[in-house]
């Protein structure tokens, strides 16, 4: 059979046996039906939020508040997205409520991603929000490198720094936008990961973005038990904890293309499990009825983190572990992946200014394995030059790269052989340990000596062009670990 993936700025074709599986999601198995009414089950859910009062009863005039939004990676940019539907029917509450429009500040929750851009908030936000606020700088992306807006609380119960947003902490109501959606790091995005991750600083982030956690059984196959997923739940408490006051969290439950299924909102620490219900029916799919050899997808030029994520080296490698932790259920161990990337050279160094400097020292003095790097996490974080490009020249914090390459590690932990497909400087793939084919014919040929001349194949197209599932057996994953 032909199969069209994903390669550069357009498709690779490949020629695989016939009893190649297939799994688009979305399309092989429908995801649950999304929501008609948005806007109405939006507004009902925040009007009779769980675990809080709703936000009537706990605000007033003077009241200061901060409603952090996620920024471009995910959750669309559609007219009814969550952001668009759920940030307006919040700020008309306020409003009622006495709250005066000079009192409400929206901060990205970027985290250590490049600070989104005027035309991106716009895009995220929508016209009517987006000019109302942000020609009077109420609009602003975390800055987790700028210390007058950071506050230090020490360290949470299981030992974990806990550096957040000053104007978060110190708001009356703090609302947390967020999206439930399968996530290689810990289950789900939403819920407690968003602040844990979104609105802290690099320490934090150290603290659960590292080999020792990432590395561990229980991040692979990605789950919501994992150490990982435990770590951001304390944060989120501890920042509950010293602010004396739980986040008003209103989460949307997305499929495939980014639409609402369900929308919950409350306190983090109720709704959590009550979305994660609901997003277990679309993330967690007891498809396979084999375990495969062979795993087939195509990548980008341009996805998820930004333009050069399917060429920069230390990313592709963590793009293809990511496909490993959210299917490591239904494939074989030591099993073998294709994947087709154009593999340029291309690092942009504007958007990842730190990534060049890491894959060079990586390249010499004794470094074999990623993690073998991950020593120089501090020196990278504390480089004014690349933290100058993230504060003010939408550049990627340079720590950015060590959470990188803790799961980077994971295909090559798991993998008996990795092979880039079509690239056009194949030195950069072969430099990160990969195998180098002109095309997926003679890469599958290949794969013969780890897998044998008949191996079972299962091909991923639109792998990084729609929102992934976990995809798990059919007759052993009727039960979802994830509650």
């Amino acid at each position: 059979m032909e199969i069209a993936f994903e390669y550069g700025q357009g498709l690779m074709a490949a020629n695989l046996p016939d009893h190649t599986d297939v799994f688009i999601p979305g399309e092989t198995v429908p995801d649950p039906q999304y929501l008609k009414n948005i806007e109405e089950e939006t507004r009902k859910s925040i009007l009779n939020p769980i675990g809080v009062p709703p936000i009537s009863k706990q605000v007033q005039k003077g009241s200061k508040v901060a409603i952090v939004f996620p920024d471009r990676v995910k959750g669309g940019v559609q007219a009814t997205s969550h952001r668009k539907i759920a940030i307006p029917i919040i700020i008309a509450e306020l409003l009622q409520a006495g709250v005066e429009k000079q009192d409400i500040k929206l901060i990205c929750s970027n985290g250590l991603h490049r600070k989104n851009t005027r035309e991106e908030i716009k895009s995220l936000l929508g016209e009517r929000v987006f000019h109302e606020f942000w020609w009077s700088n109420q609009i602003v992306n975390h800055d987790s490198e700028d210390w007058s807006k950071l506050v230090d609380l020490g360290h949470d119960e299981m030992g974990n720094p806990v550096i957040m947003n000053r104007e978060v902490f110190e708001s009356d109501l703090a609302v947390l936008i967020g999206h439930v959606l399968g996530n290689p790091y810990g289950g789900y995005s939403g819920g407690y990961k968003h602040c844990a991750t979104g609105i802290t600083h690099w320490k934090s982030i150290a603290s659960h973005h590292v080999p020792h956690v990432m590395h561990r059984p229980d991040f692979t196959t990605v789950n919501s038990q994992s150490l990982m997923r435990r770590k951001f739940d304390s944060i989120g408490r501890y920042m509950e904890k010293c602010m004396g006051k739980k986040f008003f969290t209103c989460d949307a439950v997305l499929d495939t293309e980014q639409r609402q299924i369900a929308v919950f909102t409350g306190s983090a620490a109720e709704i959590q499990p009550l979305s994660w219900e609901i997003a277990d029916k679309r993330t967690y799919v007891p498809w396979a009825e084999k375990n495969y050899d062979v795993l087939v997808f195509g990548m980008p030029q341009a996805f998820h983190y930004g333009n050069g994520m399917g060429t920069n080296p230390i990313l592709m490698m963590q793009a293809i572990s990511a496909q490993i932790i959210r299917h490591k259920r239904v494939l074989k161990d030591n099993c073998v992946v294709i994947c087709s990337s154009i593999c340029n050279g291309y690092f942009h160094d504007e958007e990842f200014p730190s990534y060049r400097a890491l894959y060079d020292l990586f390249q010499k003095d004794y470094h074999h394995t990623l993690p073998d790097l991950e020593k120089y996490g501090e020196y990278f974080a504390n480089n004014q030059e690349f933290i100058d490009k993230y504060r003010f020249n939408y550049g990627y914090h340079p720590y950015h790269a060590f959470s990188m390459i803790s799961c980077g590690q994971i295909a090559e932990q798991h993998c008996s052989a990795i092979y880039i497909v079509g690239a056009y400087e194949p030195g950069y793939a072969r430099s990160m340990g990969m195998k180098t084919r002109a095309t997926f014919e003679e890469a599958l040929k290949d794969t013969g000596k780890y897998v044998g001349s008949n191996p079972n194949i299962l091909a991923l197209p639109k792998a990084f062009k729609l929102a992934s599932v976990h995809l798990g057996m059919k007759e052993s994953m009727n039960k979802i670990i994830s509650k």
